[in-house]
């Protein structure tokens, strides 16, 4: 028995639809982040301000922004909807959008005085706008003769008709969409201007914090934030943006994590420091978003606690070089301008601290309504060891062992919960980029079932977005499960809240091993 498909409302149809676009913007992305931190150390290294001047390396900075990362990003989107037809049209129609935007910022230049040119816009926001474009286009041109090509003139007609539409393809980057993405670039760079002059940045907390915990963040970090600050760190002279911070600063989530760890109840008391340690140096955010869910109002500790970071940023002139990927504080500090880390340090600490009080003043408030609600569910013996530790006044390990013990009975430690009648051989766990939150929650299973003794079972991570027949069970956090369900319809699917520790993984290896010996 597979998990319950339920009808999709008008509002979770927009929430998927939001995940599929920040999922597409992230997988073009993610993969290149190698190349963003490789220019990031040329820039701290070798830029007039760097650690280590020198102009000859230098000249290597402009290039790699103006033209390989764009031209990286355009590939990888291409390539994800036509492989490497795909990306090598996406690739021609994206350089195009390069040149087009050049000559565009040189007319301009013509007519200004010597001290007041215009920079270079750097096209990231063109190649994911000209990926998709050119891809699709392309895919929907060769379907218009396949199977009609006589043979012998298949690599013939291939090879004229991806050159002559990725030239079609490079006129339209070069006119319309440079024209376009200078706009819109020139218009956000203004609207960030304005919020900087007038002291409004910390406000983009409002939406960037509940976003995350949604899983939004990818339509609004890779989408709108990245380009921009890459934008912004172009042209400032230490190379740096405080874009790269409004998403990435670990601080609110750690905060809240440590909330739940002196605060909390139950299982999520009890996983909440194991999931603040890889949070805050692993960088997968993910893993605090479902505590923020368990009790919506925390997200207004995350919005002030992410505020106070960009606050602290803004006044002391915190920024990083490049983004910080993942969102580690390992990575942060990598990234961190030369002269900026007290700032940056500063802004973590303080935003932590922020949404460490006010959630623990939530969840302090809301205490033995939360324990009532234990009592009257599954889990009212965990309920009761909580109240008896309240008592003790302290936590104790042969309590923590017997809630331990209760949750593992609870998740079928006899019988499975999870039925079904085909056999699981390949178990894929699935998330939005398919590298953090997945390869945990994979790395935990695969333990437990190497522990249970089970062979010709693989446990992998993907991203939703590569999700194929050959999974026969899929895990997925149950924000996300509509869209794999969407992908593998015939997979068993398995909705999980929190990847690191779900008594569903007991149930899954009991399932598995029932399997084996029948």
């Amino acid at each position: 028995m597979t998990t319950a498909s339920t009808p999709t409302t008008g509002t979770s149809k927009t929430r998927v639809g939001v995940q599929r676009f920040g999922t597409y913007l992230s997988g073009m992305i993610m993969p290149n982040i190698p190349a963003l931190i490789a220019w990031g150390i040329f820039t701290a290294f070798f830029i007039g301000v760097g650690w280590t001047p020198n102009a000859d390396l230098a000249t290597i900075v402009g290039p790699f922004i103006h033209y390989l990362l764009p031209l990286l990003i355009a590939y990888t989107g291409g390539s994800i909807v036509y492989g490497i037809r795909g990306g090598v049209v996406a690739s021609i129609a994206t350089m195009g959008a390069i040149a087009g935007s050049d000559l565009l910022i040189a007319n301009v230049n013509a007519t200004l005085p010597a001290d007041d040119q215009l920079g270079e816009v750097h096209m990231f926001i063109g190649a994911m706008i000209m990926a998709p474009l050119a891809a699709y286009t392309m895919k929907w041109l060769d379907s218009l003769w396949e199977g009609k090509i006589k043979a012998g003139f298949e690599m013939l007609v291939n090879m004229f008709s991806a050159g002559i539409w990725g030239f079609v393809m490079a006129v339209v980057g070069f006119y319309p969409i440079a024209w376009l993405v200078n706009g819109v670039m020139q218009g956000l760079s203004n609207a960030v201007g304005w919020l900087v002059e007038n002291n409004l940045l910390p406000l983009t907390s409002i939406v960037i914090e509940p976003a995350k915990v949604f899983f939004l963040n990818n339509a609004i970090n890779h989408g709108v934030l990245t380009p921009l600050g890459i934008q912004q760190a172009a042209e400032a002279d230490n190379n740096a943006s405080i874009l790269f911070l409004l998403e990435a600063n670990p601080g609110p989530g750690v905060g809240l994590l440590l909330a739940f760890t002196f605060f909390g109840l139950g299982a999520a008391r009890a996983s909440a420091p194991g999931a603040a340690v890889i949070q805050f140096f692993g960088g997968i955010h993910e893993v605090y978003f479902p505590y923020a869910l368990m009790k919506p109002i925390l997200i207004l500790a995350l919005i002030a606690g992410g505020m106070t970071g960009v606050t602290t940023n803004m006044l002391l002139g915190g920024a990083l070089r490049a983004p910080a990927a993942p969102g580690s504080i390992i990575a942060v500090l990598a990234q961190t301008a030369t002269g900026a880390y007290f700032a940056v340090i500063l802004s973590v600490i303080l935003s932590a601290t922020v949404t460490f009080l006010i959630a623990g003043v939530i969840l302090r408030a809301s205490r033995k309504r939360d324990l009532a609600a234990m009592a009257a569910t599954d889990d009212a013996f965990g309920a009761a060891i909580t109240q008896t530790e309240a008592a003790k006044g302290k936590s104790s390990d042969a309590l923590g062992g017997l809630r331990g013990g209760a949750a593992t009975a609870a998740a079928g430690g006899v019988e499975p919960a999870i039925m079904t009648e085909r056999e699981i051989k390949n178990i894929v766990f699935a998330c939005d980029a398919g590298m953090g939150s997945s390869a945990m929650g994979a790395s935990v299973l695969r333990n437990k079932i190497k522990k249970a003794g089970i062979e010709d079972v693989t446990v992998v991570n993907k991203a939703i977005a590569a999700l194929d027949s050959s999974a026969d069970l899929v895990i997925t956090q149950n924000q996300l499960t509509d869209r794999a369900r969407a992908k593998t319809p015939d997979a068993v699917h398995i909705s999980v809240d929190n990847f690191m520790n779900s008594p569903k993984y007991d149930e899954v290896v009991e399932l598995v091993r029932n399997q084996h010996e029948n």
